[in-house]
């Protein structure tokens, strides 16, 4: 007889980990099923975000910024240094805060009683789960309810086939135990932009191609349009309008023909080259034909505002659902979900949910972009304050960027806000506080702000909105 329990969770990345952890706490006999395997063979927690997305990705921004500022920008600051860098020791750094992340995902679980199983796990028909090991052996099991965070993988295209030796995917990128002395980015999203950063401030001259002929279409147009400029400046070459046709590795060089907007045909000739072009949902082997679960047109798994799926008592969460694919959304929807099966009734806030990339300076937004609003035909104001005008961004000499709020311009709600600039991360966040209270523009602006500090220029737009900014000359714009 198979052993049954009230949740299992396919997948431990922070949607399914964050659901069994919050289910447990709940009282719920839970289990999660993981199939991924470490270099040392052993089975590990957390998924794309904590193995080879998110956590990886942001020690390596870290460093290679710190790096940056020790070499080009300590002299305006008095400081004198000479720096060399040591890749493979980064690389090891990374690898450390990985195993100590991956290693607190295991410790939460026993602390909080979840069942750990390793392997493969498949749904069946009538709420079970197949588990097959890593040895191949299968074991069945039952539940109440089932939670599908089986994530993501990177997409491939046939013109850039990935070796992960010299065309690689962004897990690749997070190996390199040298700086390439020219490196090329196919996608000029979050990833291109963050691996681009990093390997173009140690050293490599990168180029960026984009197929569309727009610069981040998803980000509000006045930010990305300030953001191509201060890449630019960094020098990240990001051409858009080039779409990759081919691509040949000759040695230790791979050489990549790409069409312009006009049809004409260019190649250049990289060390390495990263494909970077987008992720889809993972459901390969996942599903039994009868499981009752449905997948969507684009293969997302679907799922109703609820995150419930076709079959009773199966749910999913995360990037194999719709929606953006965020490892913050992944995990509140295993919350709701975990509590939902509790018995409680939790909604989840789909429009504020913030969105962050993390070059430097990082760009963050939360809410609609202008162009949405404007297209929605809701009457708006905007408030925009520039970093080059914050005391606390000039004395840290990062003064590139703005912050813009969008409200409403009868309501005064906030509708949006969007930045790049120091800090943006953190600084959108306070946006998003804001807005899940229903704030207004002017409940921002009436906010007393601690001085000097980067978030004074949150306050700075929100007056901006409305004509009443101090440190700038206001320039009401009302649509």
């Amino acid at each position: 007889m198979s052993e049954k329990f009230d949740v299992i969770v396919i997948g431990s990345g922070p949607g399914g980990y964050v659901a069994a952890i919050r289910a447990a706490q709940l009282g719920l006999k839970t289990a999660c099923v993981e199939k991924w395997v470490n270099k040392d063979g052993k089975t590990v927690n957390g998924g794309t975000c904590l193995n080879v997305g998110c956590i990886p990705s942001k020690a390596l921004l870290d460093s290679s910024w710190k790096y940056h500022e020790a070499k080009d920008d300590f002299e305006v600051h008095g400081i004198d240094a000479k720096v060399k860098i040591d890749v493979k020791k980064m690389i090891g750094r990374k690898d450390d805060i990985v195993k100590k992340l991956t290693g607190g995902v295991a410790g939460l679980f026993m602390a909080n009683k979840v069942t750990s199983i390793e392997g493969t796990g498949k749904l069946l028909a009538g709420k079970k789960v197949e588990v097959t090991d890593h040895n191949g052996k299968s074991t069945t099991y039952e539940a109440e309810n089932i939670i599908l965070a089986s994530g993501s993988v990177p997409v491939n295209i046939p013109p850039a086939p990935v070796d992960n030796k010299i065309i690689v995917d962004s897990t690749g990128a997070l190996e390199f135990t040298q700086v390439p002395k020219r490196l090329g980015v196919i996608g000029a999203g979050v990833i291109g932009l963050e691996l681009g950063s990093v390997w173009n401030r140690l050293g490599s001259d990168v180029v960026v191609l984009e197929a569309l002929d727009s610069f981040l279409a998803i980000m509000d147009q006045q930010i990305a349009k300030e953001s191509q400029k201060i890449f630019k400046k960094q020098g990240l070459d990001i051409r858009l309008s080039c779409r990759v046709t081919g691509s040949e590795v000759k040695g230790k060089e791979v050489v990549v023909t790409y069409q312009d907007k006009d049809g004409k045909e260019h190649q250049e000739t990289f060390d390495k080259l990263i494909v970077c072009v987008g992720r889809r949902p993972y459901t390969e082997g996942l599903l039994s034909e009868d499981a009752g679960v449905k997948l969507d047109e684009r293969g997302f798994i679907y799922v109703n505002d609820l995150c419930m799926t076709s079959a009773p008592g199966v749910w999913a969460v995360g990037d194999v659902v719709r929606g953006p694919m965020l490892a913050h959304k992944a995990s509140e929807e295993g919350v709701v979900v975990a509590e939902r099966i509790a018995g409680q009734k939790p909604m989840m806030n789909y429009d504020v949910i913030p969105n962050v990339i993390y070059t430097h300076p990082e760009i963050a937004a939360v809410g609609r972009t202008e162009e949405q609003v404007k297209a929605d035909g809701e009457p708006y104001n905007v408030g925009v304050f520039p970093f080059a005008a914050s005391g606390r961004a000039m004395a840290a000499n990062d003064t590139h960027g703005m912050v813009k709020i969008i409200a409403h311009a009868e309501t005064d709600r906030v509708l949006g806000a969007h930045i790049v600039g120091p800090s943006a991360a953190d600084l959108v966040q306070q946006v998003a506080i804001a807005m899940e209270f229903g704030s207004s523009a002017e409940d921002i602006g009436m906010t007393v702000f601690g001085h000097p500090t980067l978030s004074e220029a949150v306050k700075e737009a929100a007056l901006a909105a409305n004509g009443h900014a101090i440190h700038i000359a206001n320039r009401k714009k009302r649509k």
